[in-house]
């Protein structure tokens, strides 16, 4: 199984975003889109999992929202990873908040002794909107800085659950399914 932990997002949120960039997707920049349904703020990867560790994963999930409280998320503004002169991720930023940090450690606290380290750099917390092509050139992103300056969306949105979620890889893109949700008190 392919999985990672999330926080999602209500649906009316998840459509309002995929509207707002329905622009930046009109135009011809060589991106793969995120499905509105896709959209999420991943908070741990983990990447190929055994079936058979599914039941230290549940448990892992439910230690992680302990003492942790329901929390707004920000949603705005408009980047791309790493950089402009060669993007590889288009992404609708999250405002940093303690709360989502403290989540973070904790996820990252109680996944890393099952063999899930933590990552390698700081936690920029984003919803990641579209990936570039493979076969992208730097010329192909000319104006999508512009582009990406000139999109509007702000929302304030309140998460109340933590996600084990399962990524399947389709034709289509990746379809994702809660594999197990916990509450934030």
């Amino acid at each position: 199984m392919r999985l990672f932990v999330a926080l999602n997002l209500p649906d009316v949120v998840r459509r309002a975003l995929w509207e707002a960039a329905s622009a930046l997707r009109d135009r011809d920049f060589p991106i793969k889109w995120v499905r509105p349904e896709g959209l999420h703020l991943t908070l741990k990867f983990l990447g190929e999992v055994d079936d058979a560790r599914e039941r230290e994963l549940r448990d892992a999930l439910q230690r992680a929202v302990a003492g942790g409280k329901t929390l707004p998320l920000v949603l705005g503004g408009f980047g791309v990873f790493p950089d402009f002169s060669r993007p590889r991720v288009v992404w609708v930023g999250v405002a940093p908040d303690p709360a989502l940090e403290l989540l973070q450690h904790g996820v990252e606290r109680e996944f890393g002794p099952l063999g899930f380290p933590p990552e390698g750099r700081a936690f920029r917390p984003h919803l990641t909107l579209g990936r570039a092509g493979r076969d992208a050139r730097a010329r192909d992103f000319e104006g999508l800085e512009t582009a990406l300056s000139a999109m509007r969306f702000e929302e304030t949105v309140v998460v109340e659950t933590l996600d084990l979620m399962r990524s399947t890889l389709e034709r289509g893109g990746a379809v994702y399914q809660v594999l197990q949700r916990e509450r934030l008190s």
